[in-house]
């Protein structure tokens, strides 16, 4: 089984800055694009930055200029820098992983198993004076 973990939220000034981290434990094989959402009150979830296992980074415009989405493969995580925040970026942020192979074991030995559609529990962000 692999769990993905937010960590890094709380309560910040506006114009202040937060690291979020997203870490997946596990046996893990290698993860594919993960993707960091955002949940308001009252409101849809919306995918806010997202990357590939290539590296390619993708932003919603309301964060472009503001927001960095970064992995470190070595260590299972990715990470989203989010700068100038505002009080609009106040949200439950959730990390999403749309596949990880996993190393697992079966009756003839080693294989891969593939875990599809992966959610994080959710770091609050508040941004507030």
């Amino acid at each position: 089984q692999v769990q993905l973990v937010e960590s890094g939220g709380g309560l910040v000034q506006p114009g202040g800055s937060l690291r979020l981290s997203c870490a997946a434990s596990g046996s893990i094989r290698s993860i594919y694009a993960v993707g960091w959402y955002r949940q308001a009150p009252g409101k849809q979830r919306e995918l806010v930055a997202a990357i590939t296992s290539g590296g390619t980074t993708n932003y919603v415009d309301s964060v472009k200029g503001r927001f960095t989405i970064s992995r470190d493969n070595a260590k299972n995580t990715v990470y989203l820098q989010m700068n100038s925040l505002k009080p609009e970026d106040t949200a439950v942020y959730y990390c999403n992983a749309d596949l990880i192979l996993l190393a697992t074991m079966s009756l003839v030995g080693p294989t891969t198993t593939a875990e599809y559609d992966v959610w994080g529990q959710g770091t609050q962000v508040t941004v507030s004076s």
